[in-house]
């Protein structure tokens, strides 16, 4: 699919929009256009071959998703090197031991990723974003505007400049590694999840057979396997607006035909009064049938939860008809896609393989299982249905409770957000608590009545206390924060 977009850009109506903006006015702006995205695409291919890149180098790639980040992409794979994804809101800490681990050539980074001295220091820290000293980056180029204190810019030419032919520049016929990005593990022992160009192609080839967006739609949406197969098909990709009303807007004059938002940004824009066309998407965090079926009531046509992980993109999928008419114990997450295997783990864990799976973990040997982490069952016809996470489950009383079995069931209408925690009570044992984050305007001592059926109903698992209030959050996913949840719960509980 790589290889199609570099050659359709140019040749399939490079005039037209590839990549949208949202405005501060509430209009839309053409960020880039095809021709101009292959053009810079070039350009960013000579100016990495000319700092000595090639195949099998290591590219750090500390840029914010848009068309910098996917010209950069795009030239990394025609010149068969790997990109090495360094998020630039991890911490100075924590990048520095993830370019330990992955040892780039280079490093291209945003101007405010850098903002290191000066001026531009505020602005790199309300926008989330810092990078360790330059000097512990190793070499460092900037890529578009330069502020004081960066590195030298990564010169790529103007728009359209001619592209000397690069040497080697045909796509290796050997599966090497594609793109290497950062996962679990610690400031001393980072772990790093490696995908080769036949696994990403696969993920790729995937996700544009399952959302199958059409030449001329527009797509709403900002991570990589968004951009790709929808420019791949011909469609032109907004980026989504960051705050909740001018997403609101955005959605409204766009009337997207098919839009990704994470579940927080789905919340945030349903509180925002968002409407939705076409088909909406959402993953990177659990979505509930109540929250897919919000977003069918607020105008979509179908309403998807896409299961993936870092490992696999993406893995299964359920629309929301599927999902609410599911009731049994635990979280239907759907059947696995073409190519992606299943199996159970003697302790229930899931494990996934297939050849969109990651080829291994940097500085390990490949494994075609992926462990997933979560509990599961497969039920009569293969779908997946989650129990929960095992390292979240809660010891009471000598029973193993996992918060992901019972969790769907307090997600009734009025509930932003659930989840259920543990929380130290003294020789080893906890307490099950629930946290409930109300939808805006929800009465609580109405939602409190309407959870005693569920509550009830959850048997040796129930509560031992119910608190409102809202759910801590973390990572770019914005997932539900157990850990700050379950320190928020000790804390009221202690008062």
């Amino acid at each position: 699919m790589l290889d199609r977009l570099a050659h359709d850009l140019r040749t399939r109506h490079p005039d037209r929009p590839a990549v949208l903006a949202h405005t501060r006015l509430g209009g839309t702006r053409v960020r880039i256009r095809r021709g101009e995205l292959a053009a810079l695409a070039d350009t960013c291919a000579v100016a990495l071959n000319a700092r000595g890149l090639g195949q099998d180098t290591t590219l750090g790639l500390a840029l914010r998703p848009g068309p910098r980040a996917l010209a950069v992409m795009l030239a990394a794979h025609r010149l068969g090197l790997r990109i090495a994804v360094l998020d630039p809101t991890a911490g100075p800490d924590v990048l520095a031991a993830r370019l330990a681990l992955a040892r780039p050539d280079l490093v291209l980074a945003d101007a405010a990723a850098q903002a290191v001295a000066g001026w531009a220091r505020p602005l790199a820290r309300r926008a989330d974003l810092a990078l360790p000293p330059l000097e512990l980056l190793g070499p460092v180029a900037t890529l578009g505007r330069r502020l004081p204190g960066c590195a030298p810019r990564l010169r790529v030419g103007r728009f359209g400049a001619s592209v000397p032919s690069i040497p080697g520049s045909d796509a290796p016929a050997r599966d090497t590694d594609a793109v290497i990005v950062f996962t679990s593990g610690t400031t001393a022992s980072p772990r790093a999840v490696v995908h080769s160009r036949g696994g990403l192609a696969t993920g790729l080839r995937t996700v544009g057979e399952l959302v199958d967006p059409r030449p001329g739609s527009v797509v709403l949406g900002g991570t990589f396997f968004v951009l790709v197969p929808a420019l791949s098909a011909g469609a032109a990709v907004a980026l989504p607006a960051r705050e909740p009303a001018a997403l609101a807007r955005q959605l409204s004059r766009l009337t997207p035909a098919h839009t990704y938002l994470t579940p927080p940004q789905l919340r945030a824009a349903l509180g925002a009064g968002a409407r939705f066309t076409g088909q909406v998407w959402t993953g990177s965090a659990p979505a509930d049938a109540t929250l897919l079926r919000r977003v069918k009531q607020a105008g979509a046509d179908r309403a998807w939860g896409v299961y993936a992980l870092t490992e696999l993109f993406p893995a299964a999928a359920v629309e929301e008809a599927e999902k609410s008419a599911f009731t049994g114990p635990g979280d239907l997450v759907g059947a696995p896609l073409p190519g992606v295997r299943t199996a159970l783990a003697p302790d229930g864990e899931l494990l996934l393989g297939g050849p969109g799976a990651r080829h291994r973990y940097l500085g390990e040997e490949p494994d075609p299982w992926v462990r997933t982490g979560d509990l599961a069952t497969l039920d009569p016809d293969g779908r997946i249905v989650l129990g929960g996470r095992l390292k979240d489950m809660v010891l009471r009383r000598a029973e193993n409770i996992y918060p992901g079995l019972y969790e769907p069931s307090l997600h009734l209408p009025g509930v932003e957000l659930a989840v259920l925690v543990g929380v130290p009570d003294g020789d080893g044992d906890e307490r099950l608590v629930a946290l409930v984050q109300p939808s805006p305007g929800t009465d609580p001592r109405q939602l409190r009545a309407a959870l005693a059926g569920p509550l009830a109903r959850m048997g040796s698992a129930r509560p031992d206390a119910v608190l409102f209030g809202r759910v801590p959050l973390a990572g770019r996913s914005r997932k539900p924060d157990r850990a700050a949840a379950s320190a928020r719960c000790a804390r009221e509980l202690a008062g």
